[in-house]
């Protein structure tokens, strides 16, 4: 039986391959290396690679590294590994450059058939006559330069005997035409710069428009699958790709992925890296694929998140709570247990001896028992939450009170008999008495508490640093406010908690190790800046949204 389609690019695969038109499928995801791949760049990869998995064909890792000025190797190392850790393998790795040689003669082609034009227009006096919606543009005083005069002028530009924004070649199609795309767009201009791969080999260099499609046509792409900036685009792709009779893939657009409370734009992402309001582009606030990842985000969760928002042919914003549930969904399956109380408060548990440690049994993923169980270390004087106690609990409050018993996790039932303040009457420690009888936290006689509370033994605890990672922005879309987005940084979008208390399983940790704090939320061992000397941890998400609580206030 065949597979129902899962949206309309999947529906327009099935009737290419039906109807014979293809026998295979290959696509390509072709970034520009000028930035570190985000959100909406994973659902294009997803996307481009996942239809070639499910068709059996082929998908291209391609860099589109014409713009020697933006682009750094950085950039494609980063990309390169996002990649792979998302879990999916290239059929080839290719680069733009590889074909500058190709391109420079398709270009070269295009002047033959008089079809293009070198143009000594400034940038400005380009932008000038180009006109607008509105506005007619007007021809090139170059326009009708010989073919003969054109070919050696480019010639000539490629030979470097011309300084930057002196010439360009521009295709000669229509001065009037409706679509501005359309309107003699330039297609090489003169960088002197070095690039990444090729060094200074070359002095100009291919627009995006030129090599784009001409890149899909080498390279046989059977759907070139785009964003809907593109679409307008499309004409003029076309137009090259026919002028020059050459092979033409089938372009498709789909809707690009904006997801609430962060920015999906390389070049705004850049802005908060270069202004220090992050401290990387894999800053664990970013919605970087390096950052989601140094967060905690597994590349499971993020390749459902990407299915479940599906395909559309409109622009909108996807609330992140979808993100964050596709996140705990997976890791509530994956992610080992472990107790860690982030901002302690001492219980000395008055009647149990002050020599005597207990090993305790604690269970590591109650939703995978084949991940077994551990041994907890319990002692006379604990950690527990500051928050986990109120002096003057209200009624619905149940946990650690004077004269109020609850359960320690694993544990034993404890009563809050003594409050212990400091000068300044701040709580500092808790002294209360445990029911030998309650081992495992039941009691023989049938009493209920209502709370249970997580603990660490002091006297086994291990020291951590935990980053409290939050939204980057308060608002769900920062670039639809009418102030600018810089306004809306969220102040506590990662708090630094010092001296948190941590069960001593956590050390045995490796960078990137995803669990939860019981009761807290998820958590990972920072895969740059924790160390055997300092164990630091950034929470991934919490337990439940805390923002869906928040906006209903």
């Amino acid at each position: 039986m065949e597979e129902k389609p899962k949206h309309f690019i999947d529906t327009i695969i099935q009737d290419d391959l039906k109807s014979g038109k293809h026998d295979t499928v290959i696509t390509r995801f072709p970034p520009e290396p000028n930035g570190y791949l985000h959100i909406g760049h994973a659902k294009s990869i997803c996307l481009n690679f996942g239809l070639a998995e499910t068709y059996n064909g082929k998908c291209n890792l391609r860099f589109d590294d014409t713009n020697p000025v933006k682009e750094e190797a950085e950039y494609v190392k980063s990309i390169i590994e996002d990649v792979k850790w998302l879990g999916f393998e290239w059929n080839e790795l290719l680069y733009a450059s590889d074909y500058f040689q190709a391109m420079y003669g398709f270009a070269q082609d295009l002047i033959q058939k008089d079809k293009a034009y070198v143009c000594e227009l400034t940038p400005d006096e380009i932008r000038a006559t180009r006109g607008s919606l509105k506005e007619l543009g007007q021809n090139s005083p170059h326009r009708n330069r010989s073919v003969e005069e054109s070919v050696d002028l480019f010639q000539r530009m490629k030979n470097g005997e011309f300084p930057n924004g002196s010439m360009t070649l521009r295709a000669k199609i229509d001065m009037l035409h409706p679509n501005l795309n359309m309107r003699d767009p330039i297609i090489y201009r003169i960088l002197h710069a070095s690039h990444h791969r090729t060094g200074t080999d070359w002095c100009v260099y291919p627009m995006y428009d030129w090599a784009h499609g001409l890149e899909d046509s080498i390279e046989k792409i059977t759907h070139s699958l785009c964003t809907l900036e593109f679409e307008d685009h499309r004409p003029l792709y076309d137009w090259f790709l026919l002028a020059l009779g050459v092979y033409k893939p089938q372009q498709i657009e789909f809707a690009r992925l904006n997801v609430g409370y962060t920015l999906t734009s390389k070049r705004k992402l850049m802005e908060l890296v270069e202004e220090g309001h992050v401290t990387g582009w894999d800053d664990p606030r970013m919605p970087t694929i390096s950052g989601m990842r140094r967060r905690g985000f597994s590349p499971e969760a993020i390749r459902t998140f990407s299915d479940k928002v599906g395909l559309a042919k409109r622009d909108t914003v996807t609330d992140m709570a979808l993100l964050e549930f596709c996140v705990r969904d997976d890791l509530n399956k994956s992610a080992a247990r472990v107790m860690g109380v982030l901002n302690p408060l001492k219980v000395v548990i008055t009647n149990y001896p002050e020599d005597q440690v207990e090993e305790l049994e604690a269970i590591n993923n109650p939703e995978d028992p084949e991940m077994g169980k551990r041994k907890i270390s319990f002692s006379r004087v604990l950690y527990v939450e500051q928050n986990d106690f109120m002096e003057d609990p209200p009624r619905k409050f149940f946990r650690l009170g004077p004269g109020r018993e609850v359960r320690l996790r694993y544990a034993y039932f404890i009563t809050c008999n003594d409050v212990i303040k400091d000068a300044d009457g701040n709580v500092v420690e808790l002294h209360c008495t445990y029911d030998p009888e309650t081992k495992g936290g039941s009691a023989p006689d049938g009493r209920r508490v209502k709370g249970t509370i997580h603990w660490v033994s002091t006297e086994h605890a291990i020291d951590a640093t935990v980053r409290l990672v939050d939204r980057l922005f308060t608002v769900e879309d920062p670039l639809a406010q009418e102030n600018d987005f810089h306004n809306y940084i969220n102040p506590d979008s990662m708090v630094e908690l010092k001296n948190c208390k941590v069960e001593p399983e956590v050390k045995s940790f490796k960078p990137e190790t995803r669990f939860q704090f019981e009761r807290l939320g998820y958590f990972t061992i920072d895969r740059w800046d924790s160390n055997s000397e300092n164990l630091v941890i950034n929470r991934t998400v919490t337990l439940r949204d805390s923002w869906a609580k928040k906006n209903r206030k």
